[in-house]
């Protein structure tokens, strides 16, 4: 199991090998060759960053049983965009837009995919994973499908700060059973293992290829479980992936 940050310093941004407290530097991306520069760093010196700048961002709704509700189960993944633009790093703040009066947080095992999949069947897609980590997939419900929704979910999903990602993406892990909490202001509102998707890891990358090519550091948000809450200014949420660590975000207006 590999534990791959992205931080900022005096020196720039740089990427990393988280070790319990300690970041080796590594240099050269995530997809062509890390190599050790022998410099450490501190992990509380350092500021940590979104784990990867994605070509593209996609997600899945409808993905555990426990968050359908009354809505019927879906007989295929059902898909949709956030702009990166949305990304957020650890611990910067989640902002609520204006005219935002119903904005949910939702705590995500996200998938980094480690090569290019075009057409590809699920068994190549499940080889294709370079490794995962915990998102935020940040919902204003109104917006999304209240009286006066938007045709697409491009604010609903996309507004600024709508996407945090970290605090870093994890290798070598069975993904299908990871234990996925969201916590507000330290009360647990989500918790269940990754093994209840609906459609799995595989499954999903597969659906998406036939029609999108997915390349080297895109990411996908696998949807989130049981019921949602709505976030206010001052509150903080945090989403814990197993092995992946503590993705935190206050929250401002």
């Amino acid at each position: 199991m590999t534990r791959y940050v992205r931080y900022s310093n005096n020196s720039g941004a740089s990427y990393g090998i988280l070790e319990g407290e300690t970041i080796r530097e590594m240099r050269g991306g995530l997809f062509d060759g890390l190599t050790p520069t022998g410099v450490t760093h501190a992990l509380a010196e350092v500021k940590l960053l979104a784990p990867i700048e994605p070509g593209k961002i996609l997600a899945v709704g409808r993905n555990y049983k426990s968050h359908l509700g009354t809505r019927p189960q879906p007989e295929t993944p059902e898909m949709f965009y956030k702009p990166v633009s949305s990304l957020q790093n650890p611990g910067d703040p989640i902002v609520i837009p204006r005219d935002a009066t119903d904005v949910h947080s939702e705590g995500e095992m996200v998938v980094v995919v480690g090569r290019k999949l075009a057409k590809a069947s699920p068994s190549e897609s499940g080889d294709a994973v370079f490794g995962v980590t915990a998102g935020n997939d940040v919902s204003e419900r109104n917006w999304q499908r209240g009286e006066k929704k938007d045709l697409q979910w491009w604010r609903a999903k996309g507004a600024d700060t709508f996407a945090p990602l970290g605090p870093c993406i994890v290798s070598g892990l069975d993904y299908g059973r990871l234990l996925l909490q969201t916590r507000i202001n330290g009360e647990t509102v989500q918790k269940q293992y990754t093994s209840d998707l609906i459609f799995d890891i595989p499954t999903v990358l597969s659906w998406i290829s036939q029609w999108v090519t997915l390349m080297p550091g895109d990411i996908i948000y696998t949807g989130t479980p049981g019921n949602t809450r709505r976030m206010s200014p001052g509150d903080l949420v945090e989403v814990e992936l197993e092995h992946t660590g503590v993705l935190s975000n206050p929250v401002v207006g």
